[in-house]
């Protein structure tokens, strides 16, 4: 009986399993099932069916032909390329040391730096580019000057520039017989707000440009990179047509502080009373005429003025190099008001005669610039900077310490500054996004000593010491300047170092000036071949760092 009811319950169990499997299976495969699409019944006998014809390149057509064409991959960087690149790398560590007062490791950086760039004139992929960072390299070293690392960082007078077209005003140039018909189809296909005439005057410019003059245009129309975008806005809110930007090509060869023999200032080239008058005021130690930005604005505003007055742009331009009551006087004259009929009747001065004409050239060849090889010019980059309010005379070496810019690059970002210090009221330009650390920094020197005193970040293993050595002062004067307790500050403390401020040692200016004066000679006696020509005044350049030797020696030596 036993054995019988356990058999039953054996055999129930299994029939309970099997049921229960099948349902599941059932169920499993119902819920696969529901997110599977059904599946498909052939319409046709694949087998036996012939596959639709399809034409070849049936949307080729269609496709852009830059995708149809086999993808040119970037070549790999020349060697001079490479030496380049490295030649950057230790300027850049060049001007790290020179940051920190070590005079030695920025020297050698920088001799570094130069010869690499010399071994690399060879053949680098872009003559132009290797041309434009050279030129750039050269001048940063030309401004750093490494002698006046102790606490008053003498800082040397900037100097005025000539404007580089300034000899050949009074000149005039033959006519290519070519040109005529060529530049009247290049006016004629030129849309321009200011009015473009097309004779001989125009024309032996435009030859000018095209042969001799050509590296003096090209130089100019690189420089303007740095001040296009502030030009053409401050052109644009004025009202004034945009081709006026040549006008400071032609006065300045875009110089801030390029300097006339008639004492006119600037880019573009205000003489005193006629800047004070657009309000470009002067002082011991900023001159407003010398600003990019208040200049272009004056400038934009006078020529708006005499445009009004005279109403015609050829007089505008005229008189805004000789003034207005010289074209008012010549008009009498003749019954005229027309400049090249009062040109050709001689009754305006020599340098005016060709002033039009030139900024004529400048503009046809610029809006034509692939015809005449100005098309792959390498501009410098556009200038970018934050303006700050400085509340008390402040000077540049303490600007210095706080922004980490090396005090030439400063005097660069503001050409107008005559002197190492900022007034009271001066709106000082300083890279862009410093501007508030900057002010905010300013906060810990007590105005009336910004004028002299110095920052300085404490490096690992410095002593108030060696810091005081450093800048000629003693560790006492440091502690109480900062409220110390310790006499071992940490590393990455701000000191505030007093010192005093210095003029400029006329014996170390004089030594800067015959340094200059024998790099020129070199310049003349080396400059004997394309190439050299190309390169000489560049390379040149480093031979006026006087703190430099070593530098100089090197780019003499590879002139020969």
């Amino acid at each position: 009986m036993g054995c019988r009811t356990t058999t039953s319950l054996l055999l129930v169990s299994i029939a309970l399993t099997l049921i229960c499997g099948c349902g599941m299976n059932q169920q499993q495969q119902r819920f696969r099932s529901a997110f599977l699409p059904p599946t498909p019944r052939p319409a046709f006998d694949l087998a036996s069916s012939e596959p639709p014809a399809v034409a070849t390149g049936m949307y080729l057509s269609e496709v852009p032909n830059v995708v149809s064409r086999t993808p040119q991959l970037p070549g790999a960087a020349s060697r001079s390329d490479l030496l380049i690149e490295r030649a950057q790398q230790h300027f850049q560590q060049g001007k790290k040391y020179y940051q920190t007062k070590d005079a030695e490791r920025a020297r050698h950086e920088f001799d570094q730096a130069v010869d690499l760039m010399l071994e690399a004139s060879e053949s680098p992929s872009d003559r132009q580019v290797y041309d434009g960072k050279l030129e750039q390299m050269v001048e940063a070293i030309h401004g750093y000057d490494l002698s006046g690392l102790g606490s008053a960082a003498t800082v040397e007078e900037p100097q005025f520039e000539k404007a580089p077209l300034e000899d050949i005003l009074p000149m005039t140039f033959p006519v290519d017989p070519k040109l005529k018909a060529k530049v009247r189809e290049q006016v004629q296909a030129t849309v321009s707000q200011l009015p473009l005439t097309v004779n001989d005057a125009v024309l032996g410019y435009i030859h000018y440009f095209s042969g001799r003059g050509h590296n003096t245009l090209v130089a100019g129309l690189r420089r303007e990179g740095r001040y296009r975008p502030l030009i053409q806005r401050i052109l644009d809110e004025e009202g004034v047509p945009q081709e006026l930007i040549h006008l400071a090509q032609a006065e300045s060869g875009f110089l801030p502080r390029a300097m006339s023999r008639k004492a006119a200032a600037g880019m573009w080239q205000f003489v005193a009373w006629r800047g004070r008058e657009y309000g470009l005021n002067q002082s011991r130690y900023s001159d407003d005429r010398l600003d990019p930005e208040k200049a272009t604005r004056a400038a934009a505003r006078h020529l708006r003025d005499l445009y009004q007055k005279f109403g015609d742009w050829h007089l505008a331009i005229a008189a805004y190099d000789c003034g207005p009551g010289v074209i008012e006087r010549a008009v009498e004259r003749t019954g005229y008001a027309d400049f090249f009929e009062m040109r050709n009747r001689r009754v305006l001065p020599l340098e005016t005669t060709n002033y039009v004409p030139i900024i004529l050239a400048m503009t046809i060849m610029s809006k034509n610039a692939t015809e005449y090889g100005l098309d792959g010019i390498v501009s410098d980059p556009p200038l970018e900077y934050d303006n700050v309010a400085i509340t008390s005379p402040t000077h540049l070496a303490l600007i210095s310490d706080i922004t980490n810019l090396p005090v030439p690059e400063l005097q660069e970002l503001n050409p107008s500054l005559l002197r190492g210090l900022a007034p009271a009221g001066y709106s000082l330009h300083v890279p862009k996004g410093t501007g508030s650390y900057l002010m905010a920094a300013l906060q810990m020197v007590p105005e009336d000593r910004r004028a002299s005193w110095r920052m300085h970040k404490v490096e690992d293993g410095e002593t108030l010491a060696t810091i005081g050595k450093r800048y000629r002062t003693t560790a006492a004067i440091i502690a109480a300047a900062n409220h110390m307790l310790s006499a071992s500050p940490a590393a990455g403390d701000q000191l505030l170092i007093p010192a005093a401020y210095h003029e400029a040692d006329p014996v170390r200016a004089a030594h800067a000036r015959s340094a200059k004066g024998r790099a020129a000679a070199v310049s003349k006696s080396h400059a004997t071949s394309a190439h050299h020509r190309r390169t000489v005044a560049s390379k040149n350049r480093v031979h006026r760092a006087a703190g430099f030797p070593e530098a100089a020696s090197k780019v003499a030596r590879a002139s020969r």
